[in-house]
């Protein structure tokens, strides 16, 4: 069984995505080809978004957006410590200060209620993860900074196309970011990103810094980057644009379906907020004695994952000391990803929520 299915995705879409690049390849517009400008339309639409600006990946979203808005030194950023290093690991490559907030125990997400003891008179931006496809309560987190003119900036490498109160991830704040890596719910072939905004200074910023500072041939504006979107990365979004929004729906039926399967007192599935539709970037419970579950797992040949098992504040290269979140404690001990894609049949979720009961059930005996 596979974690992701990129082959059927394939199959269902050759035709176009090697139309696309064999376009490419004929034009030889290898950098900012037109291909990109098109996406970059493309992707503004769906968002919701005024602008959208393609970049080399998501971690280049995120660290654009922080230069846009000139994070620096001395600036503390608020964030959660739940999430992939790229989140924290941009706030401190410009010398700013990561400062975490605990996640909400159902969904994962910044606990918008314990954000305003972290702010001070250094707080300079506020970076919310929508963490497994779910975005954050993002209402809640605006109203909080709007009135200390704070932007807020969404981190949805693993939501794009998720809902939030009937909008799209990545059109809910001051800028949205995201990532196109392979495993994302719109990946590419390689390493790609985007950053949106309705601020038509933030994305002209973001537009120069992308590409060294640059405002004209030769002219450096302000210092930047080499973070541009690649043409044949823009080429193979395009043809798999043409078939999102039903891999959206169909990781719905993926991600509920499971939640059926796996209804048992011991096992917490994710909970889906009733305003929010996910897109089950991942899907992530929790389990005790996690490795002894992993280890029945891949006796039964099914993959798992684990996101994540450090908070940041206990990566060696963002330590932080005397920081205990109780909630980012709990969940990087417990929380445990199984097999996820818009193309996974019913017979291997069976499969695996068979297996994974089994292995709950033998913990209780």
């Amino acid at each position: 069984m596979k974690f992701l299915n990129l082959d059927a995705q394939y199959e269902r879409i050759k035709d176009q995505v090697n139309s696309r690049i064999t376009r490419v390849l004929n034009h030889g517009h290898f950098i900012m080809g037109d291909e990109v400008a098109e996406l970059e339309e493309c992707l503004a639409e769906f968002v919701g978004a005024r602008y959208c600006v393609g970049v080399g990946s998501g971690t280049e979203a995120l660290l654009i957006a922080l230069m846009g808005l000139g994070i620096s030194p001395g600036d503390e950023v608020i964030t959660t410590p739940f999430t992939f290093i790229a989140t924290g690991e941009v706030i401190a490559l410009l010398g700013a200060k990561p400062v975490y907030v605990d996640v909400d125990t159902q969904t994962y997400n910044i606990d918008p209620k314990l954000i305003p003891a972290a702010i001070t008179e250094h707080t300079k931006a506020i970076i919310a993860v929508s963490l497994y496809g779910q975005p954050a309560d993002f209402d809640a987190i605006n109203v909080i900074a709007e009135p200390l003119s704070i932007p807020v900036i969404e981190d949805g490498a693993q939501s794009f196309g998720a809902e939030y109160k009937g909008k799209r991830s990545c059109g809910l704040s001051t800028i949205g970011c995201t990532s196109f890596f392979p495993s994302k719910p719109l990946g590419c072939y390689g390493d790609g990103g985007a950053l949106f905004t309705d601020d038509e200074e933030l994305a002209q910023k973001a537009r120069q810094i992308r590409v060294h500072g640059q405002d004209r041939r030769y002219h450096h504006a302000r210092l930047g980057i080499n973070g541009r979107l690649d043409t044949l990365q823009a080429a193979v979004l395009l043809a798999k644009m043409k078939i999102f929004e039903s891999e959206v729906e169909a990781r719905v039926r993926v991600g509920q379906r499971y939640s059926a399967l796996l209804e048992d007192d011991g096992l917490v599935t994710p909970y889906i907020a009733p305003h929010v539709k996910s897109v089950y970037g991942q899907y992530t419970v929790q389990v005790n004695q996690r490795e002894d579950v992993q280890d029945y797992l891949q006796s039964k040949n099914i993959p798992t994952a684990v996101h994540y098992p450090l908070p940041l504040y206990r990566q060696p290269a963002l330590a932080q000391e005397k920081i205990f979140l109780r909630e980012t404690e709990t969940l990087s001990k417990k929380v445990l990803s199984l097999p996820m894609h818009p193309y996974m049949e019913e017979s291997e979720q069976e499969q695996v929520a068979e297996c994974l009961l089994s292995a709950m059930k033998n913990q209780k005996q």
